[in-house]
């Protein structure tokens, strides 16, 4: 359950388009800070499928589904735990896989949340603190995976890295991953 009052989060929306209560909003869920669909899209088996991705009534697929049961490599990407973060639901399901914005967010969409979701450009915009750590994420996977990155991404991407250095948590949390995953996040450092 998420203590709202402690940080201002309000739902953007209360129900669900079929008039449920959006759960989404009550629960921390583990989102992948880089979407699946982000890393994924560099593997064949998610563009085009696999002669292995098919269903019982003999239908292809491909995406997500067929990637996990027949690249290891995505299976890794997918677990990797300096990729997880925890997330209120809802923002994790209203983000998709926008990418962040130069824009710093704003509070309001989500009550005191510094968060916001710009659905019609697919971006999503962070309060400033947390730029730091997304951009040694997706530097790391860079590095990592060889997750491509455009010329505009690596450069902003770099500059957050400069500009918001890694907190004490975050290099805690780096050595607490290592000691569990096996390997650091080499942009946190210790």
């Amino acid at each position: 359950m998420i203590d709202k009052a402690s940080c201002g989060y309000i739902p953007r929306n209360k129900l669900t388009k079929k008039g449920k209560v959006n759960e989404r909003a009550n629960r921390i869920e583990w989102e992948h800070l880089i979407p699946a669909e982000n890393f994924g899209r560099q593997f064949s088996c998610w563009r085009d499928g696999n002669t292995k991705c098919v269903n019982n009534k003999a239908k292809a697929y491909k995406g997500r589904k067929c990637c996990e049961k027949v690249n290891d490599q995505y299976r890794i990407m997918q677990a990797d735990m300096h990729n997880l973060f925890p997330a209120v639901g809802e923002l994790n399901g209203d983000r998709k896989n926008f990418k962040f914005d130069f824009e710093v967010g704003k509070r309001g969409q989500y009550g005191a949340c510094e968060f916001n979701v710009d659905f019609k450009a697919k971006r999503v915009r962070v309060k400033e603190d947390l730029r730091g750590v997304i951009a040694r994420d997706y530097l790391y996977f860079n590095k990592q995976y060889g997750m491509k990155l455009s010329k505009q991404e690596l450069q902003k991407y770099t500059a957050w890295d400069k500009k918001y250095p890694p907190t004490a948590w975050e290099i805690e949390r780096n050595k607490r991953i290592t000691k569990v995953q096996g390997n650091s996040n080499p942009f946190i450092g210790e």
